[in-house]
This record gives C-alpha cells, sequence and structure tokens, in this order.
C-alpha cells in the first residue's frame, strides 16, 4: 500500500483502537449534531469486524440491522425522519445525539466559497451579531490532498451551529441557509468542501479526467511522496534565505535606526501619496523587497487613550505596522483587509506615529484604492460605514516614504491543492456519500486562463459527483463570477466575461443545474466583493422555487 492511501487505514484503525470494545467506526461527518436531508432514507455506514452484526435505532423507534462484509464495511438505511424535532441515533454502543432534519447542501469551489463569514462583517456586523440559530449547522470538511487513493474519511471534524462557530461559516452559505430557512422553517447543513485558488480539475477524480490526460500527467510527475516532501524542504529552505536576508539587509530593523521608533527621525525622507504606484517602481519593473512609510497623526484631547481602530484597507503583499513603536498588526498575504486593533491608552495627545512596513514578493507593491484608510476611535473593530466624521481621522494622502531593502522576486512556491483529483480524493469522497438537497459551487477565478476547456472540465465534474453520490439528478447551483478588474482594463474584464459566458453555457446544457447571478455584486478592486447577503438570497430564491416545483 502506498504511503499516503494508509491514511484512512490508520484514521480507522484509531477510531477502532478507542472504540475497541464496541468494534464499529462512523466517519467524521456522522457525527452528533449532524443535519440529515429530509425526504430521503437515513443513511449511516462505517466499519466494523468482518462478519460484525451493526443495528442503527432512532430512539425507540426504527431499527436496522446488518452485517459488516468480509471487509469490514456497512451500510444502513431506515426510512427517512420526520422533520421538527432533533433525534438520539444509536449504532450498537455509539450514539449520535442532537440530530436534525432538514436540508443539507454540498459547498464546494475556491476562495469565494471559503471566505469566512468574519471577512464580511464590515457591511453585516450587527445582522451577524444579532442572528441566533442553532439549527443551521455546518461541517468543514478538513483541507487535505490525497494521491493515491479515494479516502474514505477526513482528519477530525465536526458540525457546529451558527451559534457556535458564526465566524467561521462560509459567508456564501451562512447567508443561503438563513434565507432558506426563513422560507421553510426547516434546519439548514451545510458540508462545506472548499480551499482557495483551487482549479476545478482538483475536485474531479482520476477516473473522470480519463479524457483529459494533460490534467493527469500534470498530476502523476507529483505522485511520488518522497519527490513532494524534497520539493517542499527545498522551498523551506529557499523562503528562509530569502526572509533571513531581506531582514538583514533591511537598514529600517538595525539596532539604533528602527524606522518603527517614534523618535526616528524621518525628516530626510520623500513624501508620496499612499494610494499611488510611483514609489514601487524603478520606472519600468516593480520593486520587490520591503518599503517604509511614516505618517505624523495628531490625536485630540476628546480622543487620546482611546481603544481605536486602524484600517488599512488591502495591502500587496504583506505587512507589519507599528503605532508609537508597538506592534499592532501583520499580515501575510495580500487579500484579507487589515483591521488592526490599538490597545486602549495606546494613542497619546498630540503627535502619534504610525509606520508601515510593506513587503511585495512577486509583482506590483501597492495599497489597493478604494478600500479604507483610517482610524476608527472607540471600541469597534468592524466599524466602517456611520462612523461620525469626529470619531475618525483619515489616513489616505501624503506619507513618508524610504526604500528598504530591494530584492529579487520572492521564490516559487508548488501549491499541490492545485493539481488535478486530488482534493477529489481528500476531500469529496468522503463525503460524497452523505445524502443532500444539492450543490452549491462557487469557482472559476482559477481558470479564467484556460476558460476555453472549462465547459467539459465542469461538466465531467457534475456527472462524476453525480455518479458516486447515487443521485443522478443532485441539483447543482452553479454561481456566477463576479465584476473584478478596473474598467480601464478592457482586456482581462473581457476574459471574466467570456468566463462567466462559459459557466451560462453550462448550466444552460447541463440538466438540472442552475446559474446564479452575482456578476452585479463585484467590486473591481477586490476579488473577494463582501455583499454575500444578496448572493446567498439569490441561492435560496433558487433553491426555494425548485423545492416548491
Amino acid at each position: 500500500m502506498k504511503a499516503s492511501c494508509i491514511f484512512s487505514s490508520l484514521l480507522a484503525l484509531t477510531f477502532t483502537i478507542q472504540l475497541a470494545e464496541a468494534k464499529v467506526t462512523l466517519p467524521q461527518i456522522i457525527s452528533d449534531g449532524m443535519v440529515v436531508q429530509r425526504d430521503r432514507p437515513l443513511t449511516l455506514w462505517g466499519t466494523a469486524a468482518p462478519g460484525e452484526e451493526v443495528t442503527v435505532k432512532v430512539e425507540k423507534g426504527k431499527k436496522a440491522t446488518v452485517t459488516a462484509d468480509s471487509a469490514g464495511n456497512w451500510k444502513a438505511e431506515l426510512p427517512a425522519l420526520k422533520t421538527g424535532k432533533t433525534y438520539t441515533v444509536t449504532v450498537n454502543d455509539l450514539t449520535i445525539s442532537n440530530v436534525a432534519v432538514g436540508d443539507v447542501f454540498l459547498c464546494s469551489g475556491q476562495s469565494n466559497m471559503e471566505l469566512p463569514v468574519r471577512r464580511v462583517t464590515d457591511m453585516f456586523a450587527d445582522e451577524i451579531n444579532e442572528y441566533h440559530n442553532p439549527n443551521i449547522r455546518h461541517f468543514i470538511v478538513p483541507k487535505e490532498t490525497e494521491f493515491h487513493c479515494t479516502r474514505t474519511d477526513v482528519s477530525p471534524a465536526s458540525w457546529k451551529s451558527v451559534d457556535e462557530d458564526v465566524m467561521n461559516f462560509s459567508a456564501v452559505a451562512y447567508f443561503t441557509a438563513k434565507a432558506l430557512t426563513e422560507k421553510t422553517g426547516l434546519p439548514v447543513g451545510i458540508i462545506n468542501a472548499s480551499w482557495g485558488g483551487t482549479p476545478v480539475e482538483s475536485w474531479i477524480s482520476e477516473q473522470y479526467l480519463a479524457d483529459f490526460p494533460l490534467y493527469l500527467n500534470k498530476k502523476h510527475i507529483y505522485d511520488n511522496d518522497s519527490y513532494r516532501d524534497a520539493i517542499k524542504e527545498q522551498e523551506g529552505r529557499n523562503y528562509a534565505a530569502w526572509n533571513s536576508t531581506i531582514d538583514a539587509a533591511d537598514p529600517g530593523l538595525k539596532a539604533g535606526a528602527k524606522y518603527y521608533s517614534p523618535d526616528f527621525d524621518d525628516s530626510s525622507w520623500r513624501e508620496v501619496d499612499l494610494l499611488s504606484t510611483n514609489w514601487g517602481t524603478d520606472g519600468v519593473n516593480p520593486i520587490n523587497g520591503s518599503h517604509w512609510f511614516r505618517r505624523s497623526v495628531n490625536i485630540d484631547d476628546a480622543h487620546a487613550g482611546q481603544p481605536a481602530t486602524l484600517r488599512l484597507g488591502c495591502i500587496v503583499d504583506a505587512d507589519s505596522v507599528w503605532v508609537n513603536g508597538e506592534q499592532v498588526g501583520f499580515t501575510s498575504y495580500q487579500y484579507p483587509p487589515r483591521i488592526y486593533p490599538i490597545r486602549k491608552g495606546l494613542l497619546k495627545k498630540g503627535e502619534n506615529i504610525i509606520t508601515i512596513r510593506l513587503m511585495s514578493s512577486n509583482g506590483a507593491p501597492h495599497f489597493v484604492p478604494e478600500k479604507p484608510y483610517k482610524i476608527i476611535f472607540g471600541d469597534r473593530p468592524y466599524a466602517r460605514y456611520g462612523v461620525k466624521a469626529d470619531d475618525e481621522i483619515s489616513l489616505e494622502g501624503n506619507w513618508k516614504y524610504a526604500l528598504g531593502a530591494p530584492m529579487p522576486n520572492g521564490p516559487d512556491m508548488m501549491f499541490y491543492c492545485y493539481l488535478p483529483a486530488v482534493l477529489y480524493n481528500g476531500m469529496i469522497s468522503p463525503v460524497i456519500n452523505y445524502p443532500v438537497s444539492g450543490t452549491i459551487w462557487y469557482q472559476g477565478e482559477s481558470n479564467v486562463n484556460t476558460r476555453n476547456q472549462y465547459p467539459a472540465l465542469l461538466e465531467t465534474m457534475i456527472r462524476n459527483w453525480r455518479d458516486a453520490s447515487g443521485d443522478a439528478d443532485m441539483p447543482f447551483y452553479i454561481i456566477e463570477l463576479a465584476d473584478f478588474i478596473h474598467h480601464d482594463n478592457k482586456w482581462e474584464r473581457s476574459k471574466w466575461q467570456d468566463m462567466r459566458d462559459r459557466q451560462a453555457q453550462v448550466a444552460r446544457e447541463t440538466p438540472n443545474t442552475t446559474l446564479i447571478r452575482n456578476s452585479d455584486l463585484g467590486e473591481w478592486n477586490d476579488i473577494h466583493p463582501l455583499d454575500k447577503k444578496t448572493l446567498g438570497t439569490r441561492v435560496a430564491d433558487a433553491i426555494a422555487g425548485k423545492t416548491t416545483k
């Protein structure tokens, strides 16, 4: 057996040891708090000793007994459970509690599906904080690649409700579930199997990629575990060398001349507009490495000593930030909004110094325009809208600037999760047997440059998942890519529109597949638009329309 395939066996062995007396194991997804699909047989499966009898019972009512096969696998079905109450299910000596009955959805794709609720609190903080519903629950499939087999289970994971884990819910799934349960009054279960940046081919099994030999060969290059480990070990050395070099070469980090010190003399630095880009180029090419920015902010009596939030939009690529010499935040890549808390007492009356060290490794360093750059006073980290003018200070405009350490491009990195089939094997195969009402798919950004192949690949994936689930008519809801890229960049925008056209083609040509309009909800300067509520409502409307037909 190849090394990676041992995973499922070791996992099962671990559970068998833990449950030695019961001898029966269940996959992670069949566990406390799960939501099961209404109007479908209650389907459970797992492992036991070969030939062992396994009895599944729902409280004092329905019961089924099956026998584990020669490999120790078993599967049992009971009639559908009624909605309106929660159940306790026993499997021999195992107990599964707080089982709800409602509508379950497999939600998958890349970062816009993965994007958690905490990333949209700028727009929806009050609504999120005020809403409670123990019957909206999710199961986040752990991010795992698999090169050698289709796994039967995942690493430890559990079902959690909105009340327990709202900030980690997929924002799209959260607002879809919220809108749907308002229509039906039923529990909603979300199986979240998503991973940022991943292309569609990562989510298709090798068997179904047989007509796409290029993708199979791309995967097979990396099938050898030792080869992949060696690549990662070398990447680690490459990044350690790059990072140690930039830190050693950066004058802003040297003792006696720390640029983030409030006492540092920046009078020789030039002034630049924070949202300009001329500081990050030599006139032709981007300057990678470290870039330093300092700004003096005057605080009045009324706001001195108050806690506050420092908003620095989005930055390409990474940053460290200090206020009066104290580090208040760090972000390692470009996409997250910079929302850094300033503790009570740090801001003093009069002059205060904010320092940013921006680090760029591959591309054009810049601060993303049309984002919030400000200090917001008071203990309200997600306040972006409706703040009184007297309670915030704009940080747009001129800053003092100095180049730190110019560097060559950062080392390349290999993302194994981008390879064909590996996410089907590691994340879809273990949960595809779980009955669902449908699949919500938000993906495509990473296939824009191969969009000519996308319809065939997505149609193949849909067929693959339907066949594997045993539900040949499983509904698919394809979310259209949101608008992105500046209006002046007509070539790139045309590519994205072409991709949306191909998504629509798949929806037209594939039975029981619905396209969810989303292009109008985009933000030209953010590949992750905030308005996931309108989108979730549209998904719920489409689901409800199919349900009531």
